[in-house]
């Protein structure tokens, strides 16, 4: 078994295991996906409805914040999500999972490369993720190996996103917003290097990540990351569904219907599926 020392050791995110570095070759290919060094940009020619919606979510997100049930602060304390504490109480099992599946090249996709609306802040290679859910939607292949993970996610209220998020040594994912206030974030630190400084800014609070500590956000503020360190940071990050009354309950839950079914979350899902087939096809 790999293990978190393992891990923070290499200078690059390929799979560790006698302190070398190894480039993985002959990773999966996604249609369209942007090579490694690209240059971060939006993709282009996005559909209409994505490009609409990002102008009217601040209008819709005042609409949501006014019924909710819970602080509208950047930051959030964790003690109003009591299921946060089946993760804590979990961690390490998770971060064996992690370990055991996530941390593999050929694995765990570039979010650029699963995803052309994470293109402009999401450098190939730098940013990873293996997902267990999104948006609503269960990766029955990922799910399937990481049975902990996937059983104490599955018990989170209104869940719509688990995915690992692996974060190589000196990264910057530069500020970005979330998709609609009827969603909140949360991470659960799983390997945290402690060479240099791994931190996140959201809106004006500067916060850090411990390991077997949750953290719980709004991502519809600003915000920004960097992995100042030689080593590969890894968090769970779930998302879930916002407690709201309505009238705001009502119009969160049509918005999310309406990104479900959108190019944003469909080309993503296909995309993974893709990548998981062809990693497959590679261990024949």
């Amino acid at each position: 078994m790999k293990t978190a020392a393992d891990l923070t050791t290499t200078t690059r995110w390929q799979q560790p295991g006698d302190g070398h570095t190894r480039h993985v070759p002959d990773l999966p290919v996604i249609s369209g996906a942007p090579p490694p060094g690209t240059p971060m940009r939006a993709e282009r020619g996005r559909p209409l409805i994505i490009r609409v919606g990002k102008h009217l979510r601040g209008f819709f997100d005042q609409l949501i914040a006014s019924s909710s049930l819970v602080s509208n602060d950047p930051v959030l304390d964790m003690r109003d999500f009591a299921w946060t504490q089946g993760l804590r109480a979990h961690w390490q099992a998770i971060r064996d999972e992690a370990l055991a599946v996530a941390l593999r090249g050929d694995a765990s996709p570039s979010l650029a490369t699963i995803s052309p609306d994470h293109r402009s802040i999401a450098e190939v290679d730098k940013w990873r993720s293996f997902f267990l859910w999104g948006y609503g939607f269960r990766i029955d292949d990922n799910a399937d190996r990481c049975p902990t993970t996937a059983t104490l996610v599955e018990q989170v209220p209104g869940l719509n996103s688990a995915f690992f998020s692996i974060l190589a040594p000196g990264t910057h994912i530069p500020v970005h917003r979330g998709v609609t206030k009827g969603l909140i974030t949360c991470h659960l630190g799983l390997i945290v290097p402690r060479d240099g400084d791994v931190r996140m800014r959201v809106a004006d609070r500067v916060v850090r990540w411990a390991e077997g500590e949750t953290l719980v956000f709004d991502d519809t503020y600003d915000h920004e990351v960097w992995n100042d360190t030689a080593g590969t940071r890894v968090v769970l990050l779930v998302q879930f569904e916002r407690p709201l009354r309505n009238p705001g309950k009502w119009l969160a839950g049509k918005l999310l219907a309406v990104v479900r079914r959108s190019a944003f979350v469909q080309e993503a899902r296909d995309n993974i599926s893709q990548w998981n087939r062809a990693a497959k096809q590679r261990e024949v």
